[in-house]
């Protein structure tokens, strides 16, 4: 089985559709999203559209949960203090922006997809089990990746939030971070799609970095009011 996962759009529609036509290119059996719809780039209602408009499942993310039910903070991490009030200034743009009908599709979903293949058990989630705001990098300790594969009662375990993508097999377990489509932080601006494959013994994890109009999409956050900041983020990759 070979599986195409989007992680992280952050209303990047023009790396959606890329992402989502590369997947269809190599002809993946299914596509899922790991959540954070909106945010950073003023395409939110558009990419609920695009998801829902080819069956895209998916789990939902700190950031979808926060906008949908109004919270006042998105639980996101900041690195320093301008960090911190670029990302408040975005938070309250999606909220403000996103459709009922956007909100209501972020409510729905659920927080985790279980799948079964040849065998082997997968859960999708987008940061952690049982909780969506915890960062979950490659240099945590193998103890750290061991209890997260017991929460999740699983043996393939994939999900993002950190925007930078990374495998990893601790105790036979495989460990799959789908990097970000939308904003990746790997210092690569192309949008990233984790492509697993599904055999009866392995399971391997490639990272495809797909290009699209990393200036179209910059130019549309200046214009929408979004952050400047963002825009130039995004270029870098950052």
């Amino acid at each position: 089985m070979l599986i195409a996962v989007f992680g992280d759009i952050h209303g990047n529609i023009e790396a959606v559709k890329a992402a989502y036509h590369e997947a269809r290119l190599i002809k993946a059996d299914a596509i899922y999203h790991l959540g954070d719809l909106g945010g950073y780039a003023p395409f939110v209602n558009e990419v609920v559209d695009f998801l829902v408009e080819h069956n895209i499942e998916g789990v939902q993310g700190n950031y979808d949960e926060a906008v949908a039910n109004d919270r006042e903070h998105c639980g996101c991490k900041y690195e320093d203090p301008l960090q911190a009030e670029m990302a408040q200034m975005s938070f309250e743009w999606t909220k403000k922006h996103t459709s009922h009908d956007s909100k209501e599709y972020m409510k729905k979903l659920p927080t985790e997809l279980s799948l079964t293949s040849n065998g082997k058990r997968m859960k999708l989630f987008h940061a952690t089990p049982h909780k969506n705001n915890l960062y979950w990098y490659e240099d945590r300790p193998g103890k750290f990746f061991q209890e997260m594969a017991d929460k999740a009662d699983a043996d393939i375990l994939v999900y993002g939030h950190t925007h930078k993508p990374y495998t990893r097999r601790v105790s036979g377990k495989t460990f799959i971070n789908a990097g970000s489509v939308g904003k990746p932080k790997d210092h690569d601006p192309r949008a990233c799609i984790a492509v697993i494959k599904i055999t009866s013994g392995t399971v391997t994890a490639d990272f495809i970095r797909v290009k699209y109009d990393v200036q179209k999409i910059s130019t549309a956050i200046i214009t929408s009011g979004l952050p400047p900041y963002y825009a130039e983020r995004l270029k870098k990759g950052e």
